[in-house]
């Protein structure tokens, strides 16, 4: 079965509210919360592609396409710093580049071998 591939690969944030951020969130409404996180993207040359709000001890997924890694990193900071919300970042990967990565030769010695 043939999987589609997104042409570029985003990094994917997570994120938990503090107690203060879940205030936040009633206050300002999850859209209002859209709103923030597409200015912020757009603030550092990107955007947001989708963000999901989640039952658990996750509350959001979001997947920005940032323009370098320098700027997914400051959204991840700033976002963390305000002290309202957790965050957690995972690059996404293509199937084909998993089959890459398992492909290459790589000179490793496991600890103690």
């Amino acid at each position: 079965m043939a999987l589609a591939s997104p042409v570029r690969v985003y990094p994917r944030r997570q994120g938990s509210y503090t107690d203060q951020g879940l205030k936040g969130l009633i206050k300002d409404k999850a859209t209002g919360r859209v709103t923030a996180i597409q200015k912020a993207a757009e603030s550092l040359g990107g955007k947001l592609e989708v963000i999901y709000y989640t039952f658990g001890d996750t509350d959001l997924i979001l997947i920005l396409d940032p323009p370098d890694n320098a700027s997914a990193a400051a959204f991840g900071i700033t976002a963390a710093s305000s002290g309202l919300i957790g965050v957690k970042t995972r690059t996404l990967l293509t199937v084909e580049e998993v089959d890459k990565a398992v492909g290459k030769d790589v000179q490793y010695r496991a600890p103690g071998k």
